[in-house]
């Protein structure tokens, strides 16, 4: 029953952080934490205790999922180069820059643990940058990268954290071991993956029951990761390649109530578990500190101060220096094929034309947010809790994380908006629909006219088709007008006023039949969830039309 009490408890809590957070404009995850550390020291309440491949399985599978399922897989192929050189080069690369830093710092530290929290610390998490990137009209190539970043990162930095604990159980690993270790690790990982995302493809397929989709396509992390784990393997790439399948997939193979439901699943089990890791952490800090009490506490500031600013530093390091290198190659590159050209063809570079295939390089300023946006957050959390309880200075190692993943919260986490608005790399915001969607929404206008105008010849349902061929002819008119050249937005914007308080009389009425009596309470769920559709549909439009 402790127990029960204890989780009801702190899920309480995290809504009133999370309001105080949204209040203040801080991102909650640094209220998360401070709060759980005041809370430790609350008389009598017990500091709880993580099992650390509880603190694994548990949290991580669910929340790698769901970030694997909203990849845009397309954007994600456009920009996988520098995708993988923040995902795998600047992850190996701050490793390395942490590891070096710890062993100088403290040389009683041996190299497996130094490793093992350069890999703890190294991937920064889009989650915690969510909150401050949701809220502005970034660049959209920017948010790709930022979160294709955070989807692989996590993979390579746990394996090589998984080998740096290995290293300490065997007592030594060699490098190439280690390198083939890492490639038997990530390749298994999402073959084990990739099938149970296709059992999970099958089984969705043929259940047609909204309720026991969104269950199986749950526990479908959980089973890829606790598979792959078993079987040795990257179970996080598991969990990646599995969320991916489902991700690609989802449009063909669920059904529309599937993916709403699963919307608010997946939203709500988010933000409870990302909650629960920061306020735990919280929690036990006071606990680590008491076990540390014995050691020289200026030593140890003075190395918590010194390794977040390597943290930091080593990001602008890694993503300036690659950035130039680039922009080095490309230029070499060009240069090459201006001078291979005939001079009587010398024209325009074919590499720079509309069906080049070389991404445009992003300017300082979107590279300086790039580097910026470093804060780190759950992973490391749960790989720092997650560590064995034998494991080499334990303690010292999760408190030299928990510091530099607060440093980087707090510094960067509060100022990223500054800084985006600073530098000023927000697009201006749009009046009327954006045009890609004004274009998407005219394609989709046309194909539902273009079927009732078909089936309007039909003997037996042409006169019904008939009927609404005029609502639709009008709908993909407006739908035109507004993606041909932005007019008709004040148009649209009234008939979705329109629409939504026709939704609203809708709503009351249902509720007066209720209320005296002439339906029943599952009649009106359903009707009302349909109601409640619509509505939200609109709203989405109005603010974007507005």
């Amino acid at each position: 029953m402790e127990i029960v009490q204890a989780t009801l408890a702190m899920m309480a809590a995290c809504i009133v952080f999370a309001v105080l957070a949204r209040t203040i404009r801080v991102p909650y995850a640094v209220i998360l934490v401070i709060g759980g550390m005041a809370a430790a020291l609350i008389p009598g309440l017990p500091a709880p205790h993580l099992d650390p491949d509880f603190a694994l399985a548990f949290f991580l599978p669910p929340l790698l999922q769901v970030s694997a399922y909203r990849t845009d897989w397309r954007a994600f192929r456009q920009d996988l180069r520098p995708i993988l050189a923040l995902a795998l080069g600047a992850v190996l690369f701050t490793t390395l820059c942490i590891a070096v830093a710890a062993r100088w710092l403290l040389p009683d530290l041996p190299w497996a643990a130094a490793i093992a929290l350069g890999a703890i610390v190294a991937p920064p998490d889009a989650v915690a940058a969510g909150a401050v990137l949701r809220k502005l009209r970034l660049p959209r190539r920017m948010v790709t990268v930022l979160e294709g970043e955070s989807l692989i990162n996590d993979a390579s930095s746990l394996v090589v954290y998984r080998l740096a604990v290995a290293a300490f159980a065997l007592g030594g690993v060699h490098p190439l071991e280690a390198a083939a270790s890492f490639l038997v690790l990530a390749a298994g990982g999402v073959a084990i993956g990739y099938a149970v995302g296709r059992v999970t493809i099958w089984m969705i397929g043929r259940l047609h029951d909204s309720l026991l989709e969104t269950c199986v396509g749950f526990l479908a992390g959980y089973a890829a990761y606790m598979l792959a784990d078993a079987a040795g393997v990257s179970g996080v790439l598991g969990v990646v390649a599995c969320g991916m399948v489902l991700g690609v997939r989802q449009h063909a193979v669920f059904s529309a109530r599937t993916r709403q439901d699963g919307r608010a699943v997946w939203a709500f089990v988010e933000f409870v578990l990302n909650s629960l890791v920061f306020i735990l952490i919280g929690l036990q800090l006071n606990a680590i500190l008491g076990r540390l009490a014995g050691d020289d506490g200026w030593a140890l500031a003075r190395a918590a101060l010194l390794l977040s600013a390597v943290l930091i530093v080593s990001r602008f390091v890694w993503v300036f220096g690659t950035d130039w290198l680039s922009r080095l190659a490309d230029g070499l590159r060009d240069a090459r094929d201006e001078a291979s050209r005939p001079a009587a063809k010398a024209g325009p570079d074919p590499a720079s034309g509309p069906g080049s295939r070389r991404r445009p390089q992003p300017s300082s300023r979107h590279v300086a947010v790039i580097a910026w946006a470093g804060m780190r957050g759950v992973v490391s959390l749960a790989a720092a809790i997650g560590l064995p309880e034998d494991f080499p200075q334990r303690d010292l190692i999760v408190f030299l994380a928990f510091t530099a993943i607060l440093a980087t919260l707090v510094l960067q986490g509060t100022s990223l908006e500054w800084v985006i608005r600073r530098l000023g790399i927000e697009e201006p915001a749009l009046r009327g629909l954006p045009p890609q969607e004004a274009a998407a929404r005219r394609v989709l206008s046309d194909a539902m006219l273009e079927e009732l105008e078909r089936r309007a010849g039909d003997p037996l349902e042409g006169a019904i088709a008939a009927d609404l061929v005029s609502e639709y002819r009008d709908k993909a008119g407006v739908y035109h007008r507004v993606a041909a050249h932005g007019g008709a937005a004040a148009e649209l914007q009234a008939r979705l006023a329109l629409r939504l308080a026709a939704v609203r009389a809708g709503r009351d009425r249902l509720l007066h039949h209720f209320r005296e009596g002439e339906m029943d309470a599952s009649l009106l769920s359903d009707l009302e969830g349909e109601l409640d559709a619509e509505e939200i549909r609109l709203r989405r439009l109005l603010g974007g039309a507005g």
